[in-house]
């Protein structure tokens, strides 16, 4: 039996919705209003109400076991007390209850909404964190951002969380989580709570089970001048004695060193062995760099020394036969790095004037080592500088993806991958402190670009401006349906590169693909990939190398797709019970099922 209760004035928060006799008869009884579908059940001589769906995935309450105090839901078995709504089982959160008071006969209820709904989904954010729960996350971000909380504040707290409690230290959690917040302002205002979910949940399933980490005190009452400890650390690292290390570290921190100043003792460190990790760990040191800009550097004491570990401990390139044999890569780049100081002294007069991207860019394509090292010493004896030739060589890595052709295994994608997303974090990093020590990745980068060459063989065709649309915005609506299909890799990136050509909107197109991407399961590199291509874009902007950026990525995106999509299916679940969808309702759709 369901009955239809008036609204509370505004001065009695009380309403009244039914008569005690019929809630006595029926046991529990649904009764509604324009915002509110409430149960009542009849227990020990009490009434008790509460929201009628269950918080987990929406079924309704009405007709659940309702036995010692307790309401069981027949869906999932979530447990809720029934006096205050409590649940028993932490993955269903509690349900909403209502004071009762019962007055001439007639049940009325207390309808005011809860005094602190802001904490309450603050607080379930973190129980979803520390239980890893997806769909707890998805909804206490869906609702902290519906009440105005301003994105960095769940940020904040999953940056704060994975890096006390992770095993490895920073990883692709925390990268995630950076990347997800980087691409915000690319996406529609609809996916912004999605991409924050999806961060979040990345930073908890790398924190799962894991101890927290302690990070270690600074040296006390010492004197050591931010020179020396750069100097410790950097020998602490080259021994892989992260403890050492960190402590180095933490006491720069503690002795006054600015932000600046704590980037340069770790890209210096991360670039003085080749392409470590091939290339995660300066990925991570830019990205952890990052996070915290966007959060005013709270916290980066703990932020900071979860770096330490995986830079102690990466694997090195001059310790692999790829960058010795056939050819001594290492030698090649030792030779160039005792020749940059004089290089950069060389071009320092000329710089603002250079202009040979287009005469470099097949040069670093080619099949030439030292003609590639020495044309980028050239570069820089000639003007460019360290950001101009940062630049260059992430565009260079872009079109190896761009060109990649789909006849290659489907792991070189991840080959091709790796040098885009290192060649960008040394460019960001350039851009926070240009140094001497730094620009040695972009050497690297380079590098590891060479070593990709037969990638390209042959290389896939870069879609020309050949084909335009007048309506691009008709193409715009195909990419959804091409991206259902696989193998839609060379489709895709004509598909964008003619809609950019035919005038289409650089930042319609970048959203579609944030939507896109955020509509697949969760993959590391594909989120790498498109973050970094559309930072790239926003220095080149609307010419054919921005084009071909944008290309490189969505051809990635197009090879990783689709996917079984069950993190979004969570995320559907938890945005449709907070808009007060009835999932579950008898004879509709596919009820229980």
């Amino acid at each position: 039996m369901t009955q239809i209760f008036e609204k509370p004035s505004q001065i009695d928060p009380y309403v009244r919705v039914a008569k005690l006799a019929d809630v006595e008869a029926a046991g529990s009884l649904v009764v509604r209003s324009e915002k509110h579908t409430i149960v009542l059940f009849y227990s020990d001589n009490q009434v008790y109400a509460i929201d009628n769906r269950c918080p987990h995935m929406g079924f309704p309450l009405h007709g659940s076991t309702c036995k010692d105090g307790i309401v069981t839901c027949p869906w999932h078995y979530a447990r809720f007390d029934l006096a205050s709504g409590g649940t028993f089982d932490s993955w269903a959160d509690d349900v909403p209850s209502f004071p009762v008071e019962i007055r001439d006969g007639d049940v009325w209820v207390n309808l005011a909404p809860p005094a602190d709904a802001h904490g309450h989904h603050y607080q379930r954010l973190q129980d979803g964190l520390e239980q890893g729960i997806s769909l707890v996350i998805a909804k206490s971000t869906i609702a902290l951002l519906d009440l105005g909380a301003d994105a960095t504040e769940p940020f904040q707290m999953g940056l704060e969380f994975g890096t006390r409690y992770n095993k490895a230290g920073w990883n692709t959690g925390l990268t995630i989580h950076t990347c997800m917040m980087n691409l915000l302002p690319y996406l529609d205002a609809e996916d912004k709570p999605r991409a924050l979910f999806q961060g979040l949940s990345a930073v908890a399933n790398d924190s799962a089970g894991a101890p927290p980490h302690f990070v270690v005190h600074p040296l006390p009452n010492s004197t050591a001048d931010l020179h020396t400890l750069k100097g410790w650390f950097r020998q602490f690292i080259e021994v892989r004695d992260s403890e050492a290390a960190e402590r180095c570290l933490v006491s720069a921190i503690r002795a006054g060193a600015n932000s600046n100043q704590i980037a340069d003792i770790l890209f210096t460190a991360a670039t003085d062995h080749r392409y470590i990790d091939i290339g995660h760990t300066l990925d991570f040191i830019n990205k952890a760099l990052e996070a915290l800009d966007g959060v005013g550097w709270q916290g980066a004491e703990s932020v900071l020394a979860s770096l330490v570990a995986g830079l102690a401990n990466a694997s090195r390139m001059e310790e692999s036969n790829s960058w010795r044999y056939p050819v001594d890569l290492v030698a090649i780049l030792d030779s160039a790095f005792a020749q940059l100081p004089a290089a950069l002294a060389a071009g320092k007069s000329q710089q603002g004037s250079w202009s040979g991207k287009d005469q470099l860019v097949p040069i670093l394509l080619g099949e030439d080592p030292q003609a590639i090292a020495n044309s980028l010493l050239t570069a820089l004896q000639s003007g460019c500088t360290e950001e101009q030739l940062a630049s260059v060589v992430t565009y260079t890595a872009a079109l190896r993806v761009a060109r990649f052709h789909t006849n290659n295994d489907f792991g070189d994608w991840n080959a091709a991958h790796h040098p885009f997303t290192f060649a960008n974090a040394v460019h960001q990093g350039l851009r926070r402190v240009p140094s001497v020590e730094l620009l040695r990745g972009v050497f690297d980068a380079a590098m590891s670009v060479y070593l990709n060459r037969f990638l390209n063989v042959p290389p896939a065709r870069l879609p020309e401006p050949k084909e335009q649309v007048q309506n691009p915005e008709e193409l715009l609506k195909q990419l959804p349906d091409l991206l259902d299909r696989q193998q839609q890799v060379n489709e895709t990136g004509k598909l964008v590169a003619n809609y950019l050509y035919s005038g289409g909107s650089a930042e319609r197109l970048m959203a579609m693909l944030g939507k896109m991407m955020l509509r697949e399961n969760r993959d590391f590199h594909v989120i790498q990939e498109v973050e970094a291509a559309f930072r790239q874009y926003s220095f080149l902007g609307q010419t054919p190398a921005g084009t071909h950026l944008i290309i490189a990525a969505a051809r990635y995106l197009a090879a990783h797709s689709p996917t079984m999509r069950s993190q979004g299916q969570t995320y559907q679940i938890a945005d449709r019970l907070h808009k007060g969808d009835r999932l579950f309702v008898e004879g509709e759709g596919e009820g229980k099922g």
